[in-house]
């Protein structure tokens, strides 16, 4: 048996481990940098969704919105007479 031959053997065998191990490690790097990628996403769109909110929040306590939003509902202010105008074309 000749030693060397041994000797070199171990060593492809020893590096085929240690390049197996960083390959693993690579994958798992790009799986946990796609999945942040995505939670990034996530957070942007419900930042951009939470802006939207926090204006209609400050539309709706705008008392001419709620005014507007309640007359669209057909209320009217007390001491006003309601009325309903019919015959219009195209209705």
């Amino acid at each position: 048996m000749r030693w060397d031959k041994v000797g070199r053997a171990l060593l492809l065998v020893v590096l085929a481990v240690v390049v197996g191990l960083y390959v693993q490690q690579g994958i798992t790097y790009l799986s946990v940098r796609s999945q942040a990628d995505q939670q990034r996403a996530i957070v942007q769109r419900m930042v951009k969704q939470n802006k939207g909110l926090a204006a209609r929040q400050q539309s709706l306590n705008n008392p001419a919105t709620i005014e507007q939003d309640a007359r669209a509902l057909g209320m009217v202010m007390p001491g006003e007479r309601p009325y309903a105008v019919t015959g219009l074309p195209g209705r």
